[in-house]
């Protein structure tokens, strides 16, 4: 069985889906009237460097990524009998699922990216310890304000946090043996207890949209099980302020028979299938 994967923040750049836009010119259009300014312009040539800004960010690689879904997907629909997305590529899932429809996706993911940008902080990625390891050092260096983020793979894990103590985290993690620490394009501490006050206000929103059944399964990159529409809401706002357990995801496709992974807007995430065992 076959599994296509969507990236979440971080996979953004100048030029991202070049040769998209113009390939799906109703959906370009249905995303340029949700967010009120144009996408292509935004993704392809970013003159005022809002990729930067999670408020545009967000809707850009959603956007991209449906659209390379969309792509994927033509001529043979049923070629994927699952689906799975990083934080962010969730909701990507969800639409190539049918659990959500593209514009549905976009607005919700629209008010994410709104709400998760008024907290502010910072991301790194953690290389060559195990995530075990890297909650045993966090936990000894007395900074209680960087948690745990993603659990990526068996030797990368994303730490996150107030700005100034990943700094002094991370002194401590290359002390401890990682290879590497490297800060993420992103403006928040995504996926941890720091983004609570962002939870609630989007469950409320969340709660107002339809979430249909599908016709393929999708695995919860939060709970690693798969996701139940009829907590759709929940797990999503939830997914907010609680770490990416990505390795548990991946885990989980396996055992279900999943032998082939692709995905959409680069390759993040299957680099790191070879990580996790």
């Amino acid at each position: 069985m076959q599994c296509l994967l969507f990236p979440g923040q971080g996979s953004q750049h100048r030029g991202m889906g070049s040769g998209l836009f113009e390939r799906y010119p109703e959906l370009t259009d249905v995303a340029d009237e949700v967010l009120g300014y144009s996408l292509r312009e935004l993704c392809l040539h970013d003159p005022e460097d809002r990729l930067r800004d999670t408020r545009y960010a967000q809707p850009a690689i959603y956007v991209v990524n449906a659209l390379a879904a969309r792509r994927a997907l033509d001529g043979a629909p049923d070629r994927y009998q699952f689906f799975a997305g990083h934080s962010l590529g969730e909701y990507n899932a969800l639409v190539a699922a049918g659990v959500l429809t593209f514009r549905t996706g976009l607005e919700l993911v629209s008010e994410r990216g709104r709400l998760m940008s008024r907290i502010s902080g910072g991301m790194a990625a953690v290389s060559g310890l195990t995530a075990q390891q890297v909650e045993a050092v966090l936990r000894a260096s007395g900074l209680p304000q960087v948690y745990v983020a993603n659990r990526n793979s068996d030797r990368q894990t994303v730490i996150a946090g107030d700005r100034n103590q990943l700094t002094p985290a991370a002194t401590a993690l290359r002390r401890a043996g990682a290879r590497q620490v490297v800060p993420l394009r992103v403006s928040g501490p995504f996926h941890t207890p720091l983004m609570a006050p962002a939870v609630k206000p989007f469950q409320a929103i969340a709660e107002r949209y339809k979430f249909m059944p599908g016709h393929a399964r999708v695995v919860s990159c939060i709970s690693g099980t798969t996701f139940d529409t009829g907590q759709a809401a929940g797990l999503l706002s939830r997914q907010i302020a609680r770490p990416v357990e990505w390795v548990r995801t991946v885990r989980t496709l396996r055992a279900a028979g999943v032998t082939r992974f692709d995905e959409v807007n680069g390759e993040t995430l299957t680099r790191l299938l070879t990580d996790i065992h």
